[in-house]
């Protein structure tokens, strides 16, 4: 008999495997219901229903995926492998029906079981991978890379536990566990057979080989599992099927039955229970020495297991020879948390497969890219050289030998100048030596991208000026985007429809299509049909804030929306004072050119983000005193929703009137929910940041209300910094300061905002709230202004769709792949046109 180990079964005409078409997709599902998950009845839940046509759906996916694969493997191609600890993905459920064109079919299908799709697709968890805008640009970049048919495979970590499932008591955050796989998830195929090893702790030695060369090798590591999940992501109506992989950490061996037969259980199953620890929880809280730990063993975690993936596959392919590796391979680092990955291709490269070291960095530089998400210094990712000793010995020293050879380069580019090697050494010295590590991503990639225009600018201006000054050609701006199928096509089916009717439906595939709107923007019956999809969106909204907060928000009142994660640069503080601003008019009875607003707010605060949290405190407090006031409930009605995650985000994005984009200049690198806001018809108010000035540019000065201090203005500014004096002279923000401070919204916890009230009068307030709140008041006074002009504020609605086309993902994508990535397409633009028609 032949052994396993070395012969392969091939089954008999697998590649000739048909992929499943429409016609069956009834009879499938029902074999999935009854025999799959082996029910007879749908009952109360539908679970049962919904994982039945989740593996329909799959089946059809596999096939594509299979065949995909095959087209990027049977040649040689040049591929990018994506790098990111979060994807937000979101429901998968309806955004693969609609890329796989099975929308009626479902519909059909579902009617056996009395029920529609939209009830079934409530069944399903949102995949807990991600925290906010990094994870979610992510997920749009898979789905433009399959839409554009474009060989990308992405690598993440299968988190147990997602962020945290927030609620509010008492107008707090309450953090709870988000298991979201605690009912499975029938979207990933486990392929434990793939599984790598990846080292940690133990130490270092020398040894010479046959030929009297030295070489380093790592031993008596504790090693850990990295099993593969892998998620089909397709593309629109193209039988394009990509792939994101997963890893989840795993023990190499159960536990040690020695330990278990000694009696002590506990012991035998430890090292078991620390490999599974890291994959348990998506961003540990890492403001301790374990947290810490924990974070850059995921880091290490995700690089080593894709970097080996891509590697064993080159050498079962092609053998040992990697001298046009790089030819082939792009690995796009998503921010700077794999970064770590230039250290271990390098290790792999060196250690084992011995190439020289020269050869082996030509392989690596030439092979990474790096993409900057932050403006924020202290959000650059530094790690003791402690911790790295200790738990990444052999990393350590790799990182140590990149960095004495880089300063080496330094020191011939500015002689003498050891305040230049300081600065842009690898290791930050001090007491405590840091390893930064956003510094071994730009030394080791080819390319280092900002991710909008500003942003950029600001990159080579001022965090990374010494890196520009040494490599300008490293450096280049690809803007941020989003997904039209998931954030118009899939979440605004009405919009869609009616857009539709007018330009065809070839822009859900193409969004420079979108452009073609423009046309329609004075069309007075097309303004009616317009305004009766957003007023049919609204009442969706309207449900849905009923339902979470509470709060009955009304559809003929104009939608404020501010929704993204709360944190002090995005100054949802200063939103809150603006509530307080129109609430304190209210009470004197100015209420002549009110137009009456609901204004939702939503976001998550990190658990250990102390002001953070106390924000959220604010908002649910001034809320629940506006609600219950009759003189505000005509004019003004306030809600934090809770738990905001991509699901809320498609039900309220369509409904918004007005998107609040107004963190401080400088501070936001890009901004997405701006876009999603943008596509479906929402107006601006905003700041010069991030990408706010490139929609700006797109829909033109009228068409975005615009104030606060510009990015190049903040530095003087904080010069001569004195809120104290602005609050005086300022009496608008003198009555909402006299309100906060008098203990209005917290009537029975004395001094719970002192801390909020400090921060806003404090000369050192690096947000400016102070400065910016008669600017941002004035703002809003041109926004009741035009809202009142319904005919005028639906051709600016119409006219911000119509100019969204620049912030497709589409776009994007199609940018790194020319600038960046040099891709091939599996299919050509012709064919891919056909196919989506």
């Amino acid at each position: 008999m032949a052994n396993n180990d070395e012969q392969v079964c091939v089954v008999k005409g697998w590649q000739d495997a048909p992929i499943i078409d429409k016609s069956t997709l009834d009879d499938d599902l029902s074999r999935h219901f009854y025999y799959t998950l082996g029910r007879d009845k749908v009952g109360k839940s539908q679970l049962y229903l919904y994982h039945a046509l989740a593996l329909t759906i799959r089946d059809r996916l596999v096939a594509r995926c299979r065949i995909t694969k095959q087209q990027i493997n049977q040649q040689k191609r040049r591929k990018t492998a994506y790098l990111s600890l979060e994807f937000l993905m979101g429901r998968a459920l309806g955004n693969a029906i609609l890329n796989l064109d099975l929308d009626k079919q479902v519909a059909q299908a579902l009617q056996s079981y009395c029920t529609e799709l939209e009830y079934v697709a409530q069944a399903e968890h949102d995949a807990g991978l991600g925290n906010g805008g990094l994870g979610r640009l992510a997920a749009c970049f898979l789905d433009s890379c399959a839409t554009l048919a474009l060989p990308v495979i992405g690598y993440g970590i299968r988190y147990e536990y997602g962020m945290f499932n927030q609620s509010i008591d008492n107008g707090n955050q309450i953090e709870q566990p988000d298991n979201w796989l605690r009912e499975g998830h029938p979207w990933e195929l486990s392929a434990p057979e793939q599984a790598k090893r990846v080292k940690f702790f133990g130490h270092v030695e020398s040894y010479t080989d046959k030929s009297g060369r030295q070489h380093r090798q790592w031993l008596d590591s504790q090693d850990v599992l990295a099993v593969p999940y892998d998620v089909p992501i397709p593309g629109y109506k193209n039988d394009i099927v990509n792939t994101l992989r997963l890893w989840k950490s795993e023990a190499t061996d159960e536990f040690d039955l020695g330990e278990f037969n000694a009696g002590s259980y506990s012991e035998a199953v430890a090292h078991k229970n620390l490999a599974e620890q890291i994959t348990m929880v998506l961003y540990p809280n890492d403001s301790s020495e374990n947290g810490k730990e924990l974070r850059l063993r995921q880091q290490y975690f995700l690089s080593s297991a894709s970097i080996q993936d891509i590697v064993e596959l080159w050498v079962s392919q092609h053998g040992e020879d990697f001298s046009d590796f790089a030819d082939y391979h792009v690995f796009q680092l998503n921010d700077t948390h794999p970064s770590i990955a230039v250290a271990e291709l390098m290790r792999i490269l060196v250690d084992d497969y011995e190439l020289d070291w020269d050869v082996s960095w030509q392989i690596t530089t030439n092979t990474m890219a790096y993409t900057n998400h932050t403006l924020l210094p202290e959000a650059l990712e530094k790690w003791s050289v402690s911790l790295f000793a200790r738990l990444l010995p052999r990393i350590l020293e790799v990182i140590y030998e990149i960095n004495a050879r880089f300063l080496a380069e330094v020191a011939l580019v500015w002689p003498g100048d050891v305040a230049k090697q300081q600065a842009l050494s690898l290791i930050e010295e001090g007491p405590e030596p840091q390893v930064r590590m956003a510094y071994l991503a730009i030394v080791g990639s080819y390319s280092v991208n900002g991710v909008a225009a500003l942003h950029t600018e600001l990159l080579k201006a001022g965090l990374f000026n010494d890196f520009y000054q040494l490599w300008p050609e490293k450096f280049n701006n690809k803007t941020n985007g989003v997904t039209p199928r998931r954030w118009l096509a899939h979440c605004n089916p009405k919009l869609s429809e009616l857009i539709s009717t007018k330009i065809g439906e070839q822009w859900v595939a193409d969004f420079s299509q979108i452009s073609q709107l423009r046309r329609y923007y004075d069309d007075v019956d097309f303004h009616q049909a317009w305004q009766a999809v957003k007023y049919t969106n609204k009442q969706r909204l309207v449900t849905l804030v009923k339902t979470r907060c509470g709060v009955e928000f009304d559809a003929n009142m104009m939608f404020d929306v501010q929704v993204k994660r709360i944190h002090e640069y995005k100054r949802q503080l200063l939103n809150v004072l603006h509530i307080i601003h129109l609430y304190d008019r209210i009470c004197q009875g100015d209420t002549a050119n009110i137009v009456p607003r609901c204004v939702l707010l939503g976001g998550k605060a990190a658990p250990g983000y102390y002001m953070a949290k106390k924000i959220i405190k604010l908002i649910n407090n001034v809320a629940e005193v506006i609600n219950k006031d009759p003189k505000a409930m005509p004019f003004l009605r306030v809600a934090f929703l809770p738990n905001y995650n991509v699901t809320a985000m498609e039900t309220i994005c369509p409904a918004t009137d007005l998107s609040e984009q107004i963190s401080t200049a400088g501070k936001e690198a890009s901004g997405t929910g701006n876009m999603k806001f943008m596509m479906n018809g929402a107006l601006t108010i905003g700041t010069l940041d991030g990408a706010n000035i490139e929609i700006r540019d797109a829909v033109g000065a009228d068409n975005f209300f615009l104030f606060g201090a510009r990015a190049e203005q903040v530095d003087d500014i904080k010069a001569h910094y004195n809120p104290e004096q602005l609050i005086q002279q300022t009496d608008s923000l003198h009555k909402v300061m006299q309100l906060l401070e008098s203990g209005h919204f917290n009537l029975f916890e004395p001094g719970l905002f002192d801390d909020i009230i400090a921060a806003i009068r404090s000369p050192h307030d690096p947000w400016l709230v102070a400065h910016d709140f008669a600017s941002f008041v004035h703002a809003q006074e041109q926004v009741e202004i035009a809202y009142q002009d319904t005919h005028h504020w639906t051709k600016m609605s119409i006219l911000n769709t119509a100019a969204s086309g620049l912030f497709s993902s589409d776009r994007t994508i199609s940018q790194y792949s020319d600038d960046i990535w040099h891709l091939q397409p599996l299919i050509d633009k012709a064919v891919q046109q056909q196919q989506s028609k």
